[in-house]
This record gives C-alpha cells, sequence and structure tokens, in this order.
C-alpha cells in the first residue's frame, strides 16, 4: 500500500471497507472487524481494512507501537476465535503525514463464506456492524456454494441426509459451533442448519465431502480412503513379523474419538539414568508428538485418494503417511513455516471438536514434545503423491 493510498483510506472515514480505531487492546472489536470484513457482504471482492493508531478526533494522536502488540494481531489469523480461518495479514507502516506509525491490518474477502466469530456471523454495512440476519446469511451461503475451491466443499450428490448422524449433529457439534442465543432463534430445518456450516449444498440438495466425512454413519463407499490403518511390526522393516493391527473406520468423530483413547493408552513412560544418583522418565515414543502428526495427517490429507492414513510403529521409530504432498503456498524450504489448508472445512470441524486448538501448531508441537522428551528431531518426507513424518524411537541408555 503506498502512502496515497493509506491518505485516501484515512480521509474517506469509516465504510464497509475501512475501520478505524486508536488502541490496540480490544482484541473483541479487532475479531468481529475481522469477520465482517472476510464476509464481504457488500460483494465487492475487495479487501477491508482496519486501521489501528487512528483517532478521526484527534489528527495529532500517534499510537506508540510494540512487537508486542503486532504478534498479538498476527495471532488472530490462527488462533481459531474466527472460523474459518481469515486471510489477512498486518503490517506496521509509517502515518502518512511523516509523524509516528500505525498499524493497518488488511483482511481479504473469504473464499468460503459465511465466517464467523464465537458462532455468530458479523458483516458491515456501510459503516455499521452487525450481526447478519437469516436473509443475509443466506446470501453469503449461495455466493459460496458458486465456488467449491476444495473438495470438502465440493457437493456429494450420492450422498442424502438419511447418510448422516444428525442427533450428533444437533446434540453434539452444533452447540460447540453456533451461539446458543442463535440456537435458541433458529426455525431453520437440519439441512439448512447443516449449510450454515459448509456440511450441505443446498441448491443440489446433498451434503458436501465435508458433511459425509464428518457426519455419515458409513463415508467409506463414497470416500473409500476415510480410514487410518495402525500395523505394529516385530523389527525395523516391512518384512518383519505383524505383532498388532488395527483399523479405524466410520466418520471423522467416530475416528477421532477412538483415536485419541487409542493413544492415551499405547505409550508408556521407563526410567532414563541421567547421573549415578538421578533418574528421569521418558517415552520411546511421546504421545503428544504422535497424536500432533496423526491431526496434521487427518488434516491435511488428500480424501479423493483410496490410500489410508497409515501409523506403522517398527522396532526403532514410527513411520506416519498420508496420501497428498505439501499444499499451496507450502514447500520443502518454507515448512511448517508456511501452511495451507487443503481441507477448510475438516480444520474448521477439528477445530470445533477440541481436536485442534490452534492452527499452524501441530508440528512444532510435536517438535517439542520430542525435545522435552530427550528424542532425535523428527524427519519429514515431501513426495508429491504423499507426506511422511518420522517419530525415531528414544535411545535408552
Amino acid at each position: 500500500m503506498t502512502l496515497e493510498e493509506l491518505r485516501d483510506l484515512i480521509a474517506s472515514g469509516e465504510t464497509d471497507r475501512v475501520e478505524m480505531t486508536r488502541g490496540a487492546q480490544d482484541i473483541e472489536k479487532f475479531r468481529k472487524a475481522i469477520c465482517s470484513f472476510s464476509n464481504d457482504m457488500a460483494s465487492r471482492g475487495l479487501p477491508g481494512y482496519l486501521l489501528i493508531g487512528v483517532d478521526e478526533k484527534d489528527p495529532d494522536y500517534r499510537l506508540p507501537i510494540t512487537t508486542e502488540m503486532l504478534e498479538r494481531l498476527v495471532s488472530l489469523r490462527s488462533d481459531g476465535a474466527v472460523m474459518p480461518l481469515p486471510r489477512m495479514n498486518v503490517e506496521r507502516v509509517s502515518h502518512p503525514d511523516g509523524r509516528g506509525e500505525m498499524i493497518v491490518v488488511k483482511v481479504h474477502p473469504h473464499d468460503l463464506p459465511p465466517v464467523r466469530y464465537k458462532g455468530q456471523i458479523h458483516i458491515r454495512i456501510g459503516p455499521r456492524k452487525d450481526v447478519a440476519s437469516e436473509a443475509e446469511e443466506r446470501a453469503l451461503i449461495e455466493r459460496r456454494a458458486a465456488r467449491f475451491p476444495t473438495f470438502d466443499a465440493t457437493p456429494c450428490p450420492e450422498g442424502d441426509l438419511n447418510r448422516l448422524d444428525v442427533e450428533t449433529f444437533r446434540r453434539s457439534y452444533r452447540p460447540r459451533a453456533i451461539a446458543a442465543n442463535v440456537i435458541a432463534e433458529n426455525e431453520r430445518d437440519i439441512a439448512e442448519q447443516l449449510a450454515a456450516l459448509r456440511f450441505y449444498n443446498l441448491d443440489q440438495d446433498c451434503p458436501t465431502n465435508a458433511g459425509m466425512l464428518v457426519f455419515a454413519f458409513d463415508p467409506l463407499d463414497l470416500i473409500p480412503g476415510a480410514k487410518i490403518q495402525f500395523v505394529q511390526f516385530d523389527g525395523p522393516g516391512l518384512a518383519d513379523e505383524v505383532l498388532a493391527e488395527k483399523l479405524f473406520t466410520g466418520n471423522l468423530i467416530t475416528i477421532l474419538a477412538e483415536l485419541d483413547v487409542f493413544l492415551r493408552g499405547r505409550f508408556t513412560q521407563k526410567p532414563v539414568k541421567e547421573s549415578d544418583l538421578r533418574e528421569r522418565a521418558v517415552f520411546d515414543f511421546p504421545p503428544e508428538a504422535v497424536r500432533e502428526l496423526l491431526m496434521n495427517a487427518v488434516l491435511h490429507r488428500d480424501y479423493q485418494s483410496t490410500s489410508p492414513i497409515r501409523l506403522y510403529q517398527f522396532s526403532n521409530k514410527i513411520e506416519i503417511q498420508n496420501s497428498g504432498g505439501l499444499y499451496g503456498e507450502a514447500s520443502p524450504e518454507n515448512f511448517p513455516r508456511v501452511n495451507a489448508y487443503r481441507n477448510p472445512i475438516i480444520a474448521e470441524a477439528m477445530h470445533v471438536l477440541g481436536y485442534v486448538n490452534r492452527f499452524g501448531r501441530g508440528i512444532v508441537r510435536a517438535q517439542r514434545a520430542m525435545s522435552d522428551n530427550g528424542s532425535a528431531e523428527l524427519v519429514f518426507e515431501y513426495h508429491q503423491s504423499h507426506f511422511l513424518a518420522v517419530i525415531p524411537k528414544h535411545a535408552m541408555r
């Protein structure tokens, strides 16, 4: 953005694309602004701007900007409060008059509206923010339906409502995803409720692939790769004897719950001598590292592939392999600093269900768990057809 463009934004005052604020502390206000710009209710197809450090009544005001302020604002993109994840960037810029600085948060219209904060759809109508009406929400849903940029957002014509566990949606998922007051006022039928969360396509009257993956009683006949295969080998290679095996099938709600139970009891700690007088307990394989890498595989895999996610435990390592290589802007050179979401609706569902706390942090958390356990570093292999994570066994002394 040039100084002239910034000067024009400030001179325009608050509009459907511009919000100005004096301080940098009101995170609640900023999240609502990010949500409303993401929804682009006016359908301009242009970014919205949150200008921080500007006081319309006091042109001479300047905000002392700190690194902590910038980091806090950057974190709003991936902390999961605004869903789906907004497309935004935060920039520290010089004030157009050359005195002092300000912060510009640039928010792009989202490809998958409606975007929600705390379960509500915030929009901007001229200079005013508001919560979307039912008609406005439907307009956003229809806008999204014309795009289908990802497999999980695409309609699944072979599916229908009878194949979905709508009771689990009503009782378990919906209360976590939608604000209670919105549910209380909701008189829409179940298809419309599912569509509001991108699990159903109203135009084609069928679930989306995400709806089938998350809620179908049995999605495998339509999405045969939606399963996880566990095998434990009595040695370092595939030719060694199989000690145990298990296949996780069903919708993602079922699979993720079963994985949690399975991993919780699988790995135990053992004492390792650090000195003549001191021991510490370590894991062969840190459970947190295994869990985070499995969640990463579920979230990022290519569900159009017929291959399952593979969780193979050998005598010296664990391998987790999922179909689909690095996606979008992610590359071997910038991984894991840069990530893109092949399945944004699945990512949102995993956050709502509590399996993802913050986006873009799974690999980092796994690396930290390995370090805290005194284990060797994780190894990643990047292929066009698949992604492989290798967890080395702790070298017990």
